[in-house]
C-alpha cells in the first residue's frame, strides 16, 4: 500500500485515479480494482484468498480474484469515530478507531461487529497487534496494544495491564503460533518474550548495530524474527545471531507459517529456517543415518563398491534414513534435489524387506501438484507445510478462483478428489463471461450456445460431473441476469425438487408447474407447495386461468387443489367452481356446507343438555 506521506513518480501508464492491483507471487497481474471509497487504511487475505480492503469510515469490501465484491460496514459508531487502522486475519478482523476503541468482526457474512473493553487511555498507539482466537486460551481473539511502558491485553470482556517497565515500544509483531512476541523499544532493543510475558528469549540491541528505526518488525515463522529497513532485511535467530539480505529498493515482508515472504521492485523470496530434515541430510560432517545413505545413493550412481559399506553401516536405522529423506524432498523447492532425495530413499528401500511404500507414493504424488502449483504461469509458491496444513481441496479452490479450471481438473483426477466444485465455477464463469447478443432471436442462440457448451463438457466428464446440480448454474445464471439461459440450464436438471423452487423464485409459474406435474413425482408435497405459492403470489383470477389453459396436463394438480380446498380452504373451491361454471358441482358443495352448518348446530344444542344432565346425577348422588 502506498504511502500518502511520500512523494511518488507519476508514470505515463498509471491510471489518475486510485487503483488496487492484485499480483501473483511471480509477477502476473491478476485484477485490476478501481478504488472510489475514500482512503484505505488496512488490507488482508482471507482464508478462502478473498481480498479484504477497509477505508477510514469503517466501510470494508471482500473482492474475488475475478474483481466481484461484496460490501459490510462496521456500523455508525466506527465512522464517526473514524478507523485509523485495522489487523486482518483469515477468520476476521479487528479495528481501531481514532479514541482507542476497538470492534472486532467474525467471519466474513457481514455480522454485527463487537465492540472490545477499552484500555482506558485515548491516545491511539504506535502499534498494535492480535493473537488469532485459535491460538489463545479462551478462544477468543487477544488485542495487544502498547501505551507508554507497558502493553494491555484486551479481549470482548476485559482491558488488562501487563505492568511492563521496559517501553515505550514502536513495533510489536505475534509469532504465528501465538506462543512468541518480538517487541522494538524505542531505543532500539529487540526483546523476544512469551505472549504471557512470563520467559525472555532473546534481546538484540539494533542501535548498536546502526540500523536505524526499523520499517517493519515480522516472524520468520516461529524461528526467528525479521527487520526490515530500506533496501535491507535483518534476520534476527533464537541465540541473537544475524543474517542480513540486501535489496534495490525498499522491500516489504509477509510472513508466513514455516518462514516470510519478502517482495521488492524486482523479485520475491522466501525465507524460512533450514528444516531439521533437511539439516540432517545436508549439514556438512553430517554424521545422520539419512546423510549417510543419501551419501550412499551418490557412489551408487559413480559405481563405487563404497555405496555397500555406507548401506551396512546404518542398516539398523536404514528405515528411519528413508523417512527423513522423504521428508526432505517435501521441504525441498527445487525438483532437482526433490528427484535426488526421493531416488535416494528408493535406494534405501531396496534393501528393506518390509517397508510401507505409502508415504513414498504420496509424497511424490504431493511434489507433482505443489510444483505445477509454484510454476511461475501459476504463481502459488506454496510449501509443503502449508499444503499438509490447508488440505489439497483449498489449493484446488484457489486455482478454480484463479480461473485455472483446466489445471484444477487435472489436480483433481490426479489426487482422486471430487471435481464438481471446479466444474461448477467454470460453468459459471463461462456465463459471466459469455456476452449475449441485445435481444431478439441472436440472444437467444447464443444463449442455447452456452448451455450446450457447458452440458457437453459435464458429459464429457463422465461420472466425474454427474454431482454437479444445474440447479446451482442456473440460479447464478439467473443472478446475472440470464434468465432465458437459466431456463434452458434447469431443462437438464433431473431432480424436479431442485427445478422447482428455483422457476418459482424466477416466476416462471406455467414452467414450474408443468415440471412439478411432469416429474412424476409421488412426493405431494412438492405439488402442494407449488400450489399454494402459486395461489399466493396470483389474483385470483390469473391463478384458476393459468390453470385452465393448462388443460388435461394440469388434471392432476387440479384435483390437488380441489381436494385441498374442500379440506382447508372451501371459499376457495366455491370460487374455483364458480369461475368453472361448473354449477352441479357448486350445488353439491352449497348442500354439504348446509349439512355440515346444521350438524354444527345439532351439536352445539346437544351440549347444554348434557351439561344440565350431568349436573343432575351428580345432584342426585350426594
Amino acid at each position: 500500500m502506498r504511502d500518502p506521506h511520500k512523494i511518488v513518480a507519476f508514470g505515463t501508464n498509471q491510471f489518475s485515479k486510485p487503483t488496487v492491483q492484485v499480483f501473483s507471487s511471480s509477477g502476473e497481474l491478476l485484477q485490476t480494482i478501481p478504488w472510489d471509497q475514500g482512503t484505505i487504511v488496512s488490507m488482508g487475505w482471507t482464508y478462502e484468498e478473498q481480498l479484504v480492503i477497509i477505508n477510514d469510515e469503517g466501510m470494508y469490501r471482500l473482492y474475488t480474484l475475478q474483481g466481484d465484491y461484496q460490501q459490510f460496514s462496521l456500523g455508525p459508531e466506527a465512522a464517526e469515530m473514524g478507523v485509523i487502522d485495522a489487523k486482518i486475519y483469515e477468520q476476521g478482523l479487528v479495528a481501531l478507531t481514532s479514541n482507542v476503541t476497538l470492534f472486532e468482526v467474525k467471519g466474513w457474512t457481514g455480522s454485527k461487529p463487537l465492540t472490545l473493553a477499552h484500555p482506558g487511555f485515548s491516545e491511539p498507539p504506535p502499534c498494535w497487534s492480535l493473537i488469532e482466537p485459535d491460538q489463545t486460551v479462551s478462544r477468543h481473539v487477544e488485542v495487544l496494544v502498547p501505551n507508554e511502558a507497558t502493553i494491555y491485553t484486551i479481549d470482548s470482556l476485559e482491558s488488562v495491564d501487563q505492568r511492563l517497565s521496559r517501553g515505550p515500544f514502536s513495533r510489536l509483531a505475534v509469532s504465528p503460533n501465538g506462543k512468541w512476541l518480538a517487541l522494538l523499544t524505542g531505543t532500539g532493543l529487540l526483546w523476544v518474550v512469551s505472549s504471557d510475558f512470563q520467559i525472555s528469549l532473546a534481546e538484540y540491541d539494533t542501535a548498536a548495530e546502526g540500523l536505524g528505526n526499523a520499517l517493519q518488525l515480522i516472524w520468520c515463522g516461529n524461528d526467528a524474527v525479521v527487520l526490515v529497513y530500506d533496501g535491507l532485511v535483518v534476520i534476527v535467530g533464537p541465540h541473537g545471531q544475524t543474517l542480513r539480505h540486501h535489496y534495490a529498493s525498499c522491500p516489504y515482508a509477509v510472513g508466513e507459517m514455516d518462514g516470510v515472504r519478502v517482495v521488492d521492485s524486482h523479485q520475491c523470496d522466501f525465507i524460512q529456517a533450514v528444516p531439521a530434515s533437511a539439516n540432517k541430510v545436508f549439514r556438512p560432517g553430517s554424521t545422520d543415518p539419512a546423510a549417510i545413505l543419501f551419501d550412499a545413493y551418490d557412489h551408487f550412481e559413480r559405481k563405487s563398491p563404497k555405496a555397500n559399506e555406507n548401506i551396512s553401516s546404518i542398516r539398523p536405522e536404514l528405515a528411519g534414513a528413508v523417512d527423513t529423506l522423504i521428508e526432505a524432498a517435501g521441504q525441498e523447492i527445487e525438483p532437482y534435489w526433490q528427484r535426488r532425495l526421493l531416488h535416494a530413499a528408493q535406494f534405501g528401500r531396496a534393501f528393506l524387506d518390509l517397508y510401507d511404500p505409502t508415504d513414498f507414493v504420496n509424497m511424490g504424488q504431493t511434489l507433482k501438484v505443489l510444483n505445477a502449483a509454484r510454476f511461475y504461469e501459476i504463481g502459488i509458491p506454496i510449501t509443503y507445510p502449508e499444503y499438509t496444513l490447508t488440505t489439497p481441496e483449498h489449493l484446488i479452490n484457489r486455482l478454480t478462483g484463479r480461473n485455472m479450471h483446466l489445471l484444477a481438473l487435472r489436480v483433481s483426477g490426479f489426487l482422486h478428489i471430487s471435481p464438481d466444485p471446479v466444474l461448477k465455477h467454470w460453468a459459471v464463469a463461462k456465463i459471466k463471461r459469455s456476452k449475449p447478443s441485445a435481444t431478439g432471436a441472436a440472444a437467444e442462440e447464443d444463449d442455447q450456445a452456452t448451455c450446450n457448451l457447458i452440458v457437453e463438457k459435464f458429459k464429457e466428464a463422465g461420472d466425474a460431473g454427474r454431482g454437479v446440480s444445474f440447479a446451482d448454474i442456473a440460479e447464478r445464471a439467473w443472478e446475472n441476469g440470464r434468465t432465458r439461459l437459466a431456463t434452458m440450464l434447469l431443462d437438464h436438471e433431473p431432480r424436479a425438487a431442485d427445478q422447482v423452487p428455483l422457476l418459482l423464485v424466477m416466476k416462471e409459474d406455467t414452467l414450474a408447474l408443468t415440471k412439478a406435474v411432469d416429474s412424476g413425482d409421488t412426493d405431494l408435497g412438492m405439488f402442494y407447495h407449488v400450489l399454494l405459492h402459486l395461489q399466493r403470489q396470483l389474483s385470483l383470477g390469473d391463478f384458476f386461468r393459468l390453470l385452465e389453459e393448462g388443460g388435461p396436463r394440469f388434471a392432476q394438480a387440479t384435483n390437488l387443489l380441489q381436494v385441498y380446498a374442500r379440506e382447508q380452504n372451501r371459499e376457495l373451491l366455491r370460487d374455483y367452481y364458480f369461475q368453472d361454471d361448473r354449477r352441479v358441482d357448486s350445488a353439491c358443495l352449497a348442500l354439504d356446507d348446509a349439512s355440515r352448518a346444521q350438524s354444527a348446530w345439532k351439536q352445539s344444542r346437544r351440549q347444554p343438555s348434557f351439561s344440565r344432565k350431568t349436573k343432575t346425577e351428580d345432584s342426585k348422588q350426594r
